[in-house]
């Protein structure tokens, strides 16, 4: 009978297999919404980051300076779309976060119904689209509830991604190690104390850059609330090209300032998470 049949004995694998297992155990592939952005030791003036925010950024210039016509018109015509853009998406990302909070919260819960309603929220709205989302908020309750096209928008929009930051903040409590809980309640604080004070703390330097991608999510999303009737950077873009019929003029001015406005972001999130990579690292 060969050794691995019998009872209590088990083949020792080679040193070429046991480092292939540990090389397949240790492989991660991670996914996220957020652009390219520069990596920690990657400064070259060539990277893809620098072509393409510094090259929007010269395609708008060289466009206003070789055709100032239309150019500058668009340019001076979208900034209180810009002004809205970024106000819906930043009243959204606050309402999203204190959502995701409760849901991530809710989806740890032991209490059976909390944790049934919190997880029945996140598994509803992540499966459907924003776009529905918004069309239903708008008109089908919109009428009922007397809801305007701004609040319908920030509405739907923090309904939508609070599902996804429940998400997040219920992986990043369960990243952090079963011990912290277990020490906290053993200086006599009760689990509602440890959460918040010992728990929560640590929570957040966890899913910051997770947080951050989502920001920029919600941004580039945001640019469906055009739909409501708001004046968005989108919208006012739509609306000079439907006066001037220059479509593709318009609509590439507001592709390059989207463009901007992300990898400006992407960069901010890269560099906090790789400044949270480094403050760990001192503290290990």
């Amino acid at each position: 009978m060969s050794d691995f049949r019998k009872p209590g004995r088990r083949k020792t694998p080679s040193p070429e297999q046991a480092t292939a297992s540990s090389s397949a155990a240790n492989l991660t592939i991670n996914v996220t919404d957020g652009t390219l952005i520069p990596g920690a030791g990657e400064k070259s003036i060539l990277s893809a980051w620098n072509i393409s925010f510094f090259g929007a950024i010269l395609a708008i210039v060289a466009l206003t300076v070789v055709w100032p016509k239309p150019y500058l018109d668009i340019l001076s015509f979208v900034p209180d779309g810009l002004a809205a853009t970024f106000g819906v998406t930043l009243v959204s990302i606050f309402f999203a976060l204190c959502l995701g909070l409760l849901a991530g919260l809710g989806r740890i819960a032991k209490t059976k119904p909390v944790n049934l309603v919190a997880t029945v929220y996140v598994e509803v709205i992540r499966g459907i689209p924003l776009l529905v989302q918004l069309f239903y908020i708008y008109y089908a309750l919109g009428p009922i509830l007397h809801l305007k096209g701004p609040t319908s928008a920030i509405l739907a929009m923090s309904i939508c991604y609070g599902a996804y930051m429940g998400e997040i903040f219920r992986a990043g409590i369960q990243a952090i190690p079963k011990g912290q809980m277990e020490a906290a309640l053993a200086l006599g604080m009760t689990r509602s104390q440890a959460l918040w004070r010992v728990i929560l703390p640590q929570t957040i330097k966890v899913i910051l850059p997770p947080i951050g991608n989502e920001f920029i999510a919600l941004l580039k999303d945001s640019s469906l609330v055009s739909i409501l009737a708001i004046s968005d950077l989108l919208r006012r873009g739509r609306e000079y090209a439907s006066v001037s019929f220059k479509y593709l003029e318009a609509y590439t001015i507001i592709a390059l300032i989207y463009l901007i406005m992300t990898l400006f972001f992407s960069r901010l999130v890269g560099i906090m998470e790789t400044r949270l990579r480094t403050h760990g690292k001192r503290h290990n």
